[in-house]
């Protein structure tokens, strides 16, 4: 059995070994330390991989059937350590990234330990993978997850809680980098022949506020704009970048369509789109099915009654549930302050949920003992 103490451990080990998506060599860092630790909790080892100069880690089966997915990469910067140090107070467990999402891969090690254990047949057919750029959008690795998901009959997602509820549903992001493009002129002398891009832009994100939809919660967002060159000259250039969510993929692509499909005000100006939809919505039907044994699993356990949440973030979730495979998330650290200075883990909370997804992995997999 692996104790809260082993746990806090391991947690305090990642939560001091700081790894920014930006930084390769710490997320390296994090990776080794990931490799090795794993081995004092698993029965086999688990192997460092790379994909397109990024690390990341695997364990158990090469494609398994049931998959844990996490993270090891922060948003918080080197050196953060030194202003919000790792600490324990009480049940409470400190540090950048022990919330988001340090603990919760912890909480995944034990599950899988437990499991190895009691049904080292089940275990066998599982797997687990850990990435270092979810915080950025996940980029490089899509093709690992796609790889490690494709004989997968479930993926449980060791994302944070809300509060104490699983996520049952997550939106869809969406996001464009909008490029105008006119021509100069001096804003003096012959403002009439230049090409306004800046007008452009405006246009554009004036008219994008209409294609949100609050009745099904649809949102779209200007976040970043900027245009010109001089105070003096009409701007040659514009851009304006476009942050959209969404619940479900059919409105991802209505919005995707008004934007390509808008029109310039003047003839002769010209536009780039980047981006486009991102992470589709992990819509709830993709996780009806896990949560229903989530929660029999936790009567079973004696844990207080699981409610599920729906949230307005994404993970790397929406990209499994996206390619058909049934995905749970928010299996991960009981706490709060993502991103946020307070951010803490429950260490009660940790042991109840490395429980319920040891449990949880076991109800999946005998499905298929054969």
């Amino acid at each position: 059995m692996i104790t809260a103490e082993r746990m806090v451990d391991a947690v305090g080990t990642l939560v001091q070994c700081e790894s920014p998506t930006q930084d390769l060599a710490a997320c390296m860092r994090v990776c080794d330390l990931a490799v090795s630790a794993m081995g004092d909790f698993l029965p086999t080892p688990a192997s460092l991989g790379v994909s397109e100069g990024r690390p990341y880690v695997r364990w158990g089966a090469d494609h398994p059937e049931v998959l844990l997915l996490g993270h090891l990469d922060t948003v918080w910067p080197l050196g953060t350590l030194d202003r919000l140090p790792w600490r324990v107070d009480g049940d409470r467990m400190h540090g950048p990234g022990v919330f988001d999402m340090k603990a919760g891969v912890v909480q995944g090690w034990a599950a899988l330990a437990s499991l190895a254990a009691r049904h080292p047949d089940r275990a066998a057919r599982t797997g687990m993978l850990l990435t270092t750029d979810e915080e950025t959008g996940s980029a490089t690795s899509r093709p690992v997850i796609a790889e490690a998901i494709r004989d997968a009959r479930a993926v449980l997602v060791l994302e944070p809680a809300l509060g104490s509820a699983l996520k049952i549903a997550r939106k869809g992001t969406s996001w464009y980098v909008l490029t105008f493009h006119g021509r100069a002129a001096h804003a003096g002398l012959d403002p009439d022949r230049g090409i306004n891009a800046a007008v452009e832009a405006a246009l554009f994100t004036v008219a994008s506020r209409a294609w949100a939809d609050p009745a099904v919660g649809t949102t779209v967002t200007p976040t970043l704009m900027s245009a010109g060159t001089t105070s003096n000259t009409v701007p040659a250039q514009a851009s304006v970048t476009i942050d959209v969510r969404a619940w479900t993929a059919a409105e991802q692509q209505r919005v995707d369509a008004q934007v390509r499909g808008w029109a310039l005000d003047h003839p002769e100006a010209t536009w780039a789109i980047g981006g486009g939809i991102d992470r589709p919505a992990l819509e709830e039907s993709m996780s009806a099915g896990l949560f229903a044994r989530a929660v029999d699993a936790a009567r079973r356990l004696d844990v207080a009654h699981l409610e599920g949440a729906a949230v307005g973030g994404a993970s790397d979730g929406n990209l499994t549930a996206a390619a058909g495979v049934p995905t749970l998330d928010g299996l991960g650290a009981v706490g709060d302050g993502a991103h946020a200075d307070h951010e803490f883990a429950s260490i009660a909370g940790m042991v109840e949920r490395s429980a319920l997804v040891g449990a949880l992995l076991a109800d999946l997999l005998e499905d298929s003992d054969g």
